[in-house]
């Protein structure tokens, strides 16, 4: 049983571009190191910060106005702050998600051979939600290369030289500056993709491992039940396997609490600020085709997968969190349907505390605001949609 094979199925590409990007809170790593930040962390850090994020937000003030540059400005702005606040705050809470991949690996060393089949089954759920992800981003960022490598070679040799993002750098119109410049922007904005598809396909992972310890939690509280109620275990034994499938459903919410503690506030960030790049991504798409302006078929294409990926990142927490919402008041469920009348009365008793404990679901929440499901992710697009009116009367 190799458990680092286990672990790279289970994360899929998440772990290496964690660690590609100094932020895997790797189990064999002294808490030390974890809490300090790695020169990999700093520079992309550093790159996204002063070659996007500052020179677009820039471009905003000086846009005022116009709505339609405005509103490509902000775009960019907004989604290079979602990929720093996704970075910092994984780096921030390395010591607790340490605590959870390790968690993680005990699992995968421990479980028998019928709960390895279930986690795997859960495993091969989440790898495919992590692989639409990056494959929506992989589009993204191919498309965003065709057009700013094309926009390059237009511009190359004009005086007034663009870039992928304006910059107000005095410096940067100069070669070789200008080819460093235009490169490092570049680079840039696909460490901006898959930041945020790294960090949102490692998070959807824990949670949906949660989900499978708890479908194996609540089969293996069914099977004791109903060997008490057959009367092929002695009432000691069964409180004893009892309080360890109690022990081990309080660790599940532990890992489940801390986990939404870690990410709540930038789970908040993550939906109001996507609720609003849908909405500037459809304006811009909207404004191309009613308009008829003269797009290249590479922006456009980039556009399309574009919006497609923030639909994406959208939908993998919601559904991540609606089975664990769903899963974890299972157990209650499970309880009740079992032979639960056939048990000693003193068994009963026993069972209520896991029927107390799962009355309340374990949740993912967006800034203690809202709780992420599959109707939350249906109200976010509809509202976005309404920004999308409210742009376009404003432009008109």
């Amino acid at each position: 049983m190799n458990v680092n094979k286990d672990l790279n199925y289970a994360f899929a590409l998440s772990r290496q571009c964690l660690r590609l990007f100094g932020i895997w809170p790797d189990p064999h790593v002294s808490v030390s190191d974890i809490r300090r930040p790695s020169l990999r962390f700093i520079i992309i850090t550093c790159i996204v910060s002063f070659y996007v994020f500052v020179p677009q937000v820039t471009n905003i003030i000086r846009a005022w106005g116009n709505v339609a540059l405005m509103v490509e400005h902000f775009a960019s702005a907004n989604f290079s702050m979602i990929a720093l606040c996704k970075l910092v705050v994984t780096w921030y809470h390395g010591e607790t998600l340490q605590m959870l991949v390790t968690s993680v690996m005990t699992d995968w060393i421990t479980s028998s051979n019928w709960e390895r089949y279930t986690m795997m089954k859960i495993a091969r759920c989440s790898r495919s939600l992590s692989y639409r992800c990056y494959f929506f981003g992989a589009g993204t960022v191919g498309f965003y290369f065709v057009f700013n490598l094309t926009k390059f070679y237009q511009f190359f040799h004009q005086p007034q030289r663009h870039f992928v993002y304006p910059i107000p750098y005095p410096y940067a119109q100069k070669s070789p500056n200008y080819e460093i410049t235009f490169f490092i922007q570049l680079c840039a904005g696909v460490y901006t993709v898959f930041i945020i598809c790294t960090v949102d396909s490692f998070v959807s992972t824990l949670v949906l491992h949660m989900c499978s310890q708890l479908i194996n939690l609540r089969t293996t509280l069914q099977n004791l039940i109903d060997e008490i109620a057959n009367k092929s275990m002695s009432s000691s034994k069964f409180r004893k396997n009892l309080s360890a499938i109690i022990t081990r459903h309080e660790l599940i919410i532990r890992n489940a609490k801390a986990l939404d503690n870690c990410f709540s506030a930038m789970l908040f960030v993550h939906m109001l600020s996507l609720t609003f790049q849908l909405c500037f991504q459809t304006f811009r798409v909207f404004t191309i085709i009613t308009e008829h302006l003269e797009v290249p078929f590479s922006k456009k294409c980039f556009l399309s997968c574009y919006v497609l990926l923030v639909v994406m990142l959208l939908w993998i927490y919601c559904y991540s969190a609606e089975r664990l919402l769903e899963k974890s008041t299972g157990i209650a469920y499970g309880v009740y349907e079992c032979k639960w009348y056939d048990l000693p009365s003193k068994n009963v008793k026993d069972l209520m505390f896991m029927i107390y404990r799962s009355a309340d679901p374990l949740i993912l929440t967006a800034g203690k605001f809202g709780t992420f499901s599959i109707e939350m992710f249906g109200i976010t697009v509809k509202t976005s949609m309404g920004y999308l009116s409210v742009l376009l009367a404003m432009k008109d």
